[in-house]
């Protein structure tokens, strides 16, 4: 069954002069026409695509290989390219905009503003359209998550407290501030972690995997750069997290678990201006396991 809005594997069957023909082996569309333009420039006959199928500017059924923003059953932040009559006109990557009714805008959307929209198929219509209505397609199954779960985030709100995420297309999720090591805004995808499912049902995430399951990885590259920098690096308990980030990657709370391992393993010190490696005792090296 061909699925609209999304990519489908389709076999090239015909080339004529303004593309190619694809089996969409579903009686209902028939052969579906993938213009030059969108055809990779290596394209015949007997190829095996992988197409995403949409609708041209007259409602016809195409296919082209170019990636849209967001595919059906998908949310990303887009840009209103146009307000006309009909609705909202936003920019999502293909040559014909995707229309949010007004019937389907939480606020009236705004010309060159960009907005998180889910896109999904009108049943009315049988059109691909989108919606900032996005709580009514949010949270529609339970959530099924494991704490320490690696999940796809998009980051829709900033609050006083951190920001408010959509997780894997499907869920909200909340990140603190104090969990946040890395510049976020509005529309960025990143992955992240499962961090705790709350009795009301609210997801708490985080940007590092839970516990200590990171500490090794953080304390090596610790080592790794007090050795380049001769044993010592000026990092102490007043040091950013803004810093913290931009040197290891992570957050100063994981930071400093990374940093108490080492300690308690004698490899470093931690003094006022900064923290020293320490020369390993006597017919001992570098641990193999800093867990």
């Amino acid at each position: 069954m061909l699925r609209i809005g999304q990519f489908n594997n389709l076999a090239v069957i015909k080339e004529v002069d303004f593309g190619f023909y694809l089996d969409s082996e579903d009686e209902q569309w028939g052969d579906i026409l993938l213009p030059y333009n969108a055809a990779p420039k290596d394209c015949s006959v007997y190829d095996n695509l992988d197409v995403f199928i949409h609708f041209d500017s007259e409602d016809r059924i195409i296919a082209t290989t170019k990636r849209p923003h967001a595919m059906v059953g998908q949310f990303n932040l887009l840009r209103v390219s146009a307000v006309e009559r009909v609705g909202a006109f936003m920019d999502w990557g293909l040559p014909k905009d995707l229309l949010v009714p007004f019937g389907e805008q939480k606020i009236r959307l705004q010309a060159d503003r960009s907005y998180i929209v889910y896109v999904f198929i009108d049943e009315g219509t049988g059109r691909i359209v989108g919606s900032t209505r996005i709580n009514k397609f949010i949270d529609q199954v339970p959530a099924d998550y494991e704490v320490g779960q690696m999940v796809e985030l998009l980051i829709a709100r900033e609050t006083e407290l951190g920001y408010t995420a959509i997780i894997n297309d499907a869920h909200w999720g909340f990140l603190y501030h104090n969990e946040i090591f890395k510049d976020l805004r509005i529309g960025k995808k990143i992955r992240g972690y499962i961090q705790k499912m709350r009795d009301d049902g609210k997801i708490d995430l985080s940007l590092t995997s839970a516990g200590y399951e990171k500490v090794g990885g953080i304390a090596e590259t610790i080592l790794n750069q007090l050795a380049r920098n001769n044993g010592f690096l000026p990092l102490t308990a007043k040091t950013s997290p803004e810093e913290l980030s931009d040197r290891f990657g992570v957050s100063k709370k994981n930071y400093k678990k990374a940093l108490g391992a080492l300690y308690k393993k004698r490899l470093i010190s931690i003094d006022p201006d900064g923290i020293r490696l320490l020369p390993p005792p006597p017919s001992e090296g570098k641990p193999d396991d800093l867990q």
